[in-house]
């Protein structure tokens, strides 16, 4: 009798069992178009990229062109480059981390019309944006005409063709991005929190240290992250606002490929930039992985 009641539950699981194993093959399946489409336009380039990266004029085995990516001029131009990025990542995390709060404590309706404000000049053509900045910063520009008119010391200053002006450029760029993650991030904040420690007779300070920033940073390292993964490999504003004076690996990759045929030294400087990229993202990764801990450990005990 026992046997012939456990029967039926033997039936149900082996089906259980097929169904599963159906509709594993069938993800299998479906991911099969996905593998393919990024082994061809992802990793088969990356392959390519680094072989030729590897690759001297005869052919041969070489680190030449990493030795001379790393070295000289196109050193400092790849200091530079990373110098803007975390400048740029900084002021858009300074500038957005203000707007993403102020938008995440408005209504709803007043939140979707100001992120609709921030994030709808991001659908403007990037050379139109940039050529509205050159007409802003320069010499006789409104930002310009009107620190003269106020008696600026010093002005008109020199806001184009310069790091400055590079900075100001990706900025604007790189600024909704900074706050759509942030303002989501600090909608998840539980106010309840806030209140709780307010009630507790905590300094709005203290709460802002404590209690709020904590519960932001990891939004805020992942927007300051992105603005300067994002500004390694920007190329329009930072060719068109920085000119001849103030050259990025972008622009300096452009040159060698269209101008002086070295896809060679070119391929290099892509693969340092995409270990630059790895670099950052384990940084983040790290980063998760040791809050997790901490906040593992503070639950046990």
């Amino acid at each position: 009798m026992a046997g012939t009641a456990l029967a039926p539950g033997k039936v149900r699981g082996k089906a259980t069992s097929a169904m599963r194993g159906h509709r594993s093959r069938i993800a299998l399946v479906n991911a099969v178009p996905v593998t393919v489409f990024l082994l061809v336009l992802f990793i088969y380039p990356i392959i390519g990229v680094l072989s030729l990266s590897l690759k001297g004029d005869n052919g041969a085995f070489t680190l030449h062109w990493y030795t001379d990516a790393l070295s000289g001029t196109n050193l400092s131009v790849l200091m530079s480059t990373i110098r803007i990025s975390a400048e740029t990542a900084v002021l858009s995390l300074l500038v957005g981390f203000v707007l993403a709060h102020a938008i995440a404590r408005m209504r709803p309706v007043f939140a979707a019309l100001a992120m609709l404000i921030v994030v709808v000049p991001h659908f403007i053509s990037a050379l139109v944006r940039t050529y509205g900045w050159i007409i802003m910063l320069g010499e006789h520009g409104i930002i310009n005409t009107l620190l003269t008119s106020l008696h600026v010391p010093g002005a008109p200053f020199s806001l184009l063709y310069n790091e400055t002006g590079v900075v100001i450029g990706t900025t604007s760029v790189m600024l909704p991005y900074t706050v759509l993650v942030l303002q989501g991030v600090m909608r998840g904040v539980d106010s309840r929190l806030l209140a709780a420690a307010a009630g507790f007779g905590a300094s709005r300070f203290t709460i802002f240290t404590r209690i709020y920033l904590p519960l932001v940073a990891p939004g805020v390292g992942t927007a300051g992250l992105l603005s300067f993964i994002l500004c390694l490999g920007y190329y329009i504003t930072p060719a068109l606002m920085g000119g001849d004076k103030q050259t990025v690996v972008a622009a300096l990759i452009d040159q060698q490929v269209m101008k002086q045929d070295q896809w060679n030294s070119a391929a290099a400087f892509g693969v340092i930039l995409l270990l630059l990229t790895f670099a950052g993202l384990g940084v983040l990764g790290l980063a998760k992985l040791r809050r997790k801990k901490t906040a593992a450990r503070r639950s046990s005990s």
